[in-house]
């Protein structure tokens, strides 16, 4: 099947984490056999910044820069394919996208909307009457997630969704994989992630208050807009780290910390891309108590919760690279089990190949 994907890059991890879901999720469409398009703009300099020199061979990518050329797209995606899936998080021309595919539901051409920040979203409806996409909702064939598990299907079938499924984010175990370790760890704990509004504040508390609570420590920050943050001197800024240098960094760690936004952590059932990315490394991950965590890694031993500062700087005191390697090695163990992209993918393929409504 021909799929046409609107979203942010696939090029450029730049101001974009959801680059790495979607590189995973497309090639491993691309492995059954779907041929693909990926539709992106020429925004926040992801183009100058691209961490993909080259076109992936799974996808064809077509950057747009006007609104001529992303009207074309839209009716060349209609005119071409068998199915139109908008992402949400473009960053330039969402409302006007979202419209565009809603306006033309209801054909031969099957539409879906792909929310890879579904709590976001859900919750910026809620509070606006008048935000157009309420009436987009009921239109799509399909609402697909990348998190949220029920909470979040139950409130877009509450808004009128046809349909609603997670797509997880998982692991591509080729591009994320344990490197050999010969020397000790460069970092006791190392966080990696954006500078977001409503992630600064757990940032707050579980990365450099930690740090500040455990100063014998070394903590390593990676990540865009940090940069005029004040920091404990125990913490290292590494900057954006491109996507191909997660497993060197993550490798350097002796513990992986992961902290989740605000409306992630309300709704549960939302795991973060790094995650899994920690998990194929076989990283010791530290997380963030959230609602659901137990459906995809076992407390304790997959991996570590923590629900304060204080807690972070004990595990990071506690926990030995034995134990470290032990817990990171279960985790990929069970990322391979049972949240690779090609398993997210098989879920989509049987979304996409018995379309709504259709006889199965």
């Amino acid at each position: 099947m021909h799929l046409t994907f609107f979203g942010s890059s696939l090029v450029s991890s730049y101001w974009n984490g959801a680059a790495t879901y979607y590189r995973g999720l497309l090639r491993a469409l691309h492995v059954r056999g779907h041929r693909i398009t990926f539709c992106e703009p020429d925004a926040y300099g992801r183009q100058q910044k691209r961490d993909l020199a080259e076109d992936p061979s799974y996808a064809r990518v077509i950057v747009y820069r006007t609104e001529k050329e992303r009207d074309e797209l839209m009716e060349r995606a209609f005119a071409d394919g068998e199915w139109v899936i908008k992402c949400s998080g473009v960053g330039i021309w969402d409302a006007q996208l979202e419209s565009a595919v809603a306006a033309r539901a209801g054909g031969e051409v099957m539409t879906a909307f792909l929310d890879v920040d579904a709590p976001a979203t859900l919750g910026r409806i809620a509070a606006d009457p008048a935000d157009p996409f309420r009436a987009h909702i009921p239109r799509y064939d399909h609402i697909l997630t990348y998190g949220g598990g029920p909470p979040v299907v139950a409130e877009y079938e509450r808004w009128g969704a046809r349909a609603c499924t997670p797509i997880y984010n998982g692991l591509d175990p080729e591009e994320h994989c344990p490197l050999p370790r010969d020397v000790a760890p460069k970092w006791d704990l190392l966080f990696m992630g954006n500078r977001l509004p409503d992630r600064e504040a757990r940032v707050d508390e579980f990365f450099f208050r930690a740090a500040s609570l455990c100063p014998e420590a070394r903590f390593a920050l990676g990540g865009e807009g940090w940069g005029d943050r004040g920091m404990p001197a125990n913490v290292e800024y590494l900057g954006h780290v491109p996507t191909a240098r997660h497993n060197e960094v993550n490798a350097a760690a002796r513990l992986v910390l992961n902290v989740h936004r605000d409306s992630m952590v309300r709704n549960g059932f939302s795991p973060a891309t790094r995650m899994f990315e920690a998990a194929g490394a076989a990283a010791c991950q530290v997380t963030d108590a959230w609602v659901g965590i137990e459906e995809f890694f076992a407390p304790g031993d997959e991996i570590l919760v923590a629900a304060s500062a204080e807690e972070v700087a004990a595990l990071v005191r506690s926990t030995g690279d034995d134990d470290a390697r032990r817990i990171g090695g279960a985790a990929r163990r069970r990322a391979i089990q049972a949240h690779t992209y090609g398993q997210r993918a098989a879920l989509l393929d049987s979304i996409l190949r018995v379309p709504v409504g259709s006889a199965a």
